[in-house]
Order: C-alpha cells, then sequence, then structure tokens
C-alpha cells in the first residue's frame, strides 16, 4: 500500500520556524529551532548540527484505535528510505524512532489472564509492524 499525500496527524500544526543567520553555527537559512504539536502535544527540536545524533532511546508513540490507522501511519513514516524495527518501532527517514501501535494489547493484558498475555506478547515480539489481528488470536481470540 503506498501513500501519496504526506503524513497527517489529526489535531497538529506547525508552530514557530527559527532560521541561522549570518552568524549561526550552521547554515544560513537553514532550520535552527522549530516548534509543533502533534496531536496537542508540543514539541521543540533544534538543530544542533552532525555531532548530535537520534537514537531509539527517544521514540515518539502512536497509540492507533485501527488496523487501519496502524497501516496508515506505519506506511506513510516507512516511505522514502525508513527501516522497520521489532514490535512496532520504525525509524523515519530523519532518524527519528517511532512506535505505531494499537491500544488494544494495553487493554487485554489488564484483564489479568497471564497466560493470554504472555501468548500476546510473545506474538508481538515476532512482528515488525503491528498486527491487531494477529495480536487477538494469539490472546485467544478476545
Amino acid at each position: 500500500m503506498t501513500y501519496s499525500a504526506p503524513l497527517s496527524f489529526k489535531n497538529s500544526k506547525i508552530g514557530n520556524i527559527s532560521r541561522y543567520g549570518d552568524a549561526g553555527l550552521g547554515p544560513k537559512g537553514a532550520m535552527l529551532i522549530a516548534t509543533f504539536s502533534l496531536e496537542g502535544q508540543e514539541i521543540m527540536i533544534l538543530n544542533g548540527g552532525l555531532h548530535y545524533k537520534l537514537s531509539p532511546a527517544f521514540s515518539l508513540l502512536v497509540n492507533c484505535e485501527t488496523q487501519e490507522e496502524i497501516d496508515y501511519y506505519w506506511e506513510a513514516l516507512i516511505a522514502g528510505g525508513s527501516r522497520p524495527n521489532r514490535c512496532g518501532w520504525l525509524d523515519d527517514k530523519f532518524g527519528v524512532s517511532w512506535q505505531i501501535v494499537p491500544k488494544m494489547p494495553g487493554e487485554l493484558m489488564s484483564r489479568g489472564e497471564p497466560k493470554k498475555s504472555n501468548h500476546m506478547m510473545q506474538a508481538l515480539l515476532k512482528m515488525d509492524k503491528l498486527i491487531v489481528a494477529g495480536l487477538q488470536k494469539a490472546h485467544g481470540g478476545s
């Protein structure tokens, strides 16, 4: 499945963008600081130069209601040179780590059925993009 439209989150917007000037540590006109909100959560980013590296120690979490939502965000974020990781994680084309996950595993695990939850977790650990039907089946059809 390929998405031609840009990735879009509801309740999100671009805020302010500051750029390097003549005396900056980066190229004139390059982004220095930007703010944006993602699903109502305000985020600020700083272009500190090439010596600062992203790592999976920081990730953005997207809780999805449906498989269609998972597919949408996964495919849009994986496009253009990204790489998938296990358990619903991926690194986008900029190196930002994302977790694209359904809400249902936590809901099922909170029922207090350890054996079913263990089966579901074993299935989850084998997946890259998470598949709701596979997780539900592993949990016993819940």
